[in-house]
């Protein structure tokens, strides 16, 4: 079969031919891949730093795909080989069928963006009809997903943050009520966020990039001391792309009533990600058949997976790589 193979650790995958895997137990199941989705992760995992590096070489890379299965069934699932593939292994018990009217594309770039985004809202931010919600970092697929999830789900109003201006008018444009730049200087942005926090309490913050702009949120929703109630709000934390590290004096947290949340696989439990798999992901899945989600894709074929690595994908968007030999 062809596949995107890893052959050093720190290189592109090439486009290669490698042995068809081998179902090697009852829980097994043989896919014929169609579509699978390049995320950070996986670029993190070939690079070799992360913890979960490819430890045997050559591989196929991937984590997860879209294909169809022996009696014809159309799924999502996570590989137990490699998913940039035409063909990989899944567990029997673990997929996720896919509606007849999505694509095969948008079904692979959905699932990682609906983990961090569906789980951030409704499982970690226990998301309730009325409240508001701001969305730090919306400009990235997953926060233009999390816009409308966030609505979807009953958010009252929805605030959005981040730089890049023409994504955030584009959040506008998917169902937020307004949005702040962070290209501001930093006592506006505050000054900004503390206006909406007194005429909108936000109830739940959901942070894509940390550093320096949640250190901004935070001071802008921290209370004002002695007889001076505070509006409760709960931050939950799903990325660091502004840095992993924040300062947060004690003072903060006793005057203030602000939770904060991780919100990620080490912080979901079995339930949760059972969840996701039989309940959330499949009520997401057929939004986007609907045409209720939307997400910008970059395709392409499966036989330029070197360069396709490498290339910069605009942060909005998913790259998808096609098994498909039309391309």
């Amino acid at each position: 079969m062809k596949a995107a193979v890893l052959e050093q650790l720190g290189e592109s995958p090439k486009y290669l031919d490698f042995p068809n895997p081998e179902v090697k137990s009852n829980d097994q199941l043989l896919i014929n891949v169609k579509a699978a989705a390049v995320k950070n992760l996986d670029k993190l995992r070939a690079s070799g730093k992360h913890y979960a590096s490819y430890t045997e070489l050559p591989t196929v890379v991937g984590m997860d795909g879209v294909g169809v299965l022996e009696d014809g069934t159309r799924v999502y699932a996570q590989g137990i080989t490699g998913m940039i593939a035409e063909k990989a292994i899944i567990n029997k018990h673990r997929y996720t069928p896919i509606p007849d009217h999505l694509d095969n594309n948008t079904a692979a770039a959905l699932p990682n963006a609906v983990l961090g985004s569906a789980m951030a809202l409704k499982v970690r931010g226990e998301i309730k009809p009325g409240q508001n919600v701001l969305i730090n970092g919306a400009t990235g697929v997953t926060g233009l997903l999390a816009v409308q999830i966030a609505k979807y789900y009953g958010a009252k109003t929805v605030i959005t943050t981040g730089r890049n201006q023409e994504t955030l008018e584009k959040t506008k444009a998917l169902g937020a009520d307004l949005s702040i730049s962070l290209k501001q200087n930093d006592d506006v942005i505050i000054e900004h966020i503390k206006k909406v926090h007194r005429e909108t309490p936000i109830d739940l913050v959901i942070d894509y990039i940390w550093g320096k702009p949640i250190e901004l949120i935070i001071t802008a929703l921290k209370g004002g001391g002695l007889h001076n109630y505070t509006h409760k709000t709960r931050i939950v934390t799903v990325g660091s792309m502004a840095g992993e590290h924040i300062s947060l004096s004690s003072g903060v947290l006793r005057s203030s009533a602000i939770e904060i949340l991780g919100s990620g696989f080490g912080s979901l439990s079995e339930e949760d990600l059972q969840s996701l798999s039989e309940d959330i992901l499949p009520e997401m899945f057929q939004l986007a058949a609907d045409g209720k989600l939307k997400m910008e894709l970059v395709v392409d074929s499966l036989k330029n997976i070197e360069t396709l690595w490498t290339q910069k994908i605009d942060s909005g968007k998913r790259l998808v790589i096609s098994m498909e030999e039309s391309l």
